[in-house]
């Protein structure tokens, strides 16, 4: 089933917002003396419909990320003559991911080696890797998904000892969300911990982590100021 439709902007407010939204990145980059370059803006399109969609990306945002596979499925089909860079961000089911996975080219929410066990058996037919992130539930909130740090550390050295096992995926970085209380404040302490967490993991085992997913629509300036690579960014486009 789809997610209920939220937002249904004009055309010429959509662009003024995707507008915005690219100085903000822009402006954060700045700050933190980054290239813009270095930060893609993801499209979050869960609350809008593939009219809506379609837009954004005729505007120039290629990347478009959808939290459940549903949706996806239903809006990859109906912008099929486009080009869109598809991203799962929101859980992915083991008995979704066959379908899901030829049409995406990252998931930013793995969360457990079972499901990279699944996705592995799924992917043996694609051309290029399937790009994974882990998911780290950075501020221990029982509320949130995601790996406790301990986890990933875990599952970071079972594949580093059978990298071979894994030939058509590729752990690319890390995705994580602030914390629900604390303010910004509190935002900015969950990213900078996400970021140590990558680098600390790049060194110990090797590996290129080169991609921080984090930051929403609500925070993504500080995200940028903490080294994110990619921004979730939904509301402040469609609103």
């Amino acid at each position: 089933m789809n997610l209920p439709i939220r937002f249904s902007p004009s055309k010429e407010r959509l662009l003024a917002n995707y507008q915005e939204g690219v100085d903000r990145i822009g402006a954060a980059a700045q700050r933190s003396s980054r290239n813009p370059s270095e930060i893609k803006m993801i499209g979050v399109t869960k609350y809008v419909d593939n009219t809506t969609a379609r837009w954004l990306v005729e505007m120039g945002c290629h990347r478009l990320g959808e939290s459940k596979p549903q949706s996806l499925w239903d809006k990859c089909a109906a912008l099929a003559d486009l080009s869109v860079d598809w991203h799962l961000i929101g859980h992915l089911q083991r008995n979704k991911a066959k379908r899901t996975i030829p049409l995406i080219s990252t998931i930013h929410s793995l969360d457990s080696e079972r499901l990279l066990d699944q996705i592995q058996k799924d992917t043996l037919d694609r051309q290029q890797p399937l790009q994974l992130l882990l998911e780290i539930n950075v501020s221990k909130d029982s509320e949130k998904t995601g790996m406790l740090p301990a986890e990933a550390e875990s599952l970071l050295a079972q594949l580093q000892t059978a990298s071979d096992a894994f030939p058509w995926v590729s752990i690319v970085g890390l995705m994580g969300m602030g914390s629900v209380d604390g303010g910004q404040d509190q935002a900015r302490k969950d990213f900078e911990r996400l970021r140590h967490f990558r680098d600390r993991w790049q060194i110990q085992f090797g590996l290129e982590l080169r991609e921080l997913s984090m930051g929403m629509s609500d925070d993504f300036e500080i995200a940028i100021e903490q080294g994110a690579t990619m921004v979730r960014i939904g509301s402040i486009l469609f609103q």
